[in-house]
């Protein structure tokens, strides 16, 4: 069974890594933020961590029954848009998930999801999915960062210690 307070703190703890790897790349150039590396779906930096924050924003919406589309990466020119961008999309997971009873997330629900698509889904294994994949994003930026010769410090895990 899954309870907010759990989930919360998954959410909190994921966001923490999240932030340091976004601390991470603020050391890069506006060249390097913005530089094409082949092999990679999104190929800049810039495009993973807006896509990452984008994707959750978007189930949260689809939590809430609403069709949020991310916002328009050209708008992000700098890291500290997707700072921005990151601190508005964790408070809006933290706000869903402190308003959620055990029996809203446990519950599997109709959702109308990307392209009027109803599915039937339960929004705790919905948020998880959106955790697990900003995890998928963390290590491309960090495959992405190494390409570059700025590899990231270790600790980039999702933290076991508070």
């Amino acid at each position: 069974m899954y309870k907010s307070e759990g989930l919360l703190e998954f959410c909190r703890r994921a966001h923490q890594s999240f932030g340091k790897l976004i601390e991470h790349c603020r050391g890069l150039s506006d060249q390097e933020f913005n530089k094409e590396i082949d092999g990679f779906g999104y190929p800049t930096v810039k495009l993973q961590l807006h896509h990452v924050l984008g994707a959750q924003k978007y189930w949260i919406g689809v939590l809430h029954g609403r069709m949020d589309v991310d916002e328009d990466p050209d708008d992000m020119f700098a890291i500290s848009d997707v700072v921005e961008y990151s601190i508005s999309v964790q408070r809006t997971m933290e706000e869903y998930l402190e308003s959620a009873s055990t029996e809203e997330l446990t519950a599997a629900r109709p959702m109308i999801t990307w392209g009027n698509i109803e599915r039937n889904l339960i929004p705790a294994h919905v948020v998880i999915r959106t955790l697990t994949h900003l995890y998928q994003h963390q290590g491309q930026v960090m495959a992405m960062c190494r390409l570059m010769s700025k590899p990231v410090e270790p600790g980039m895990d999702y933290p076991i210690l508070s």
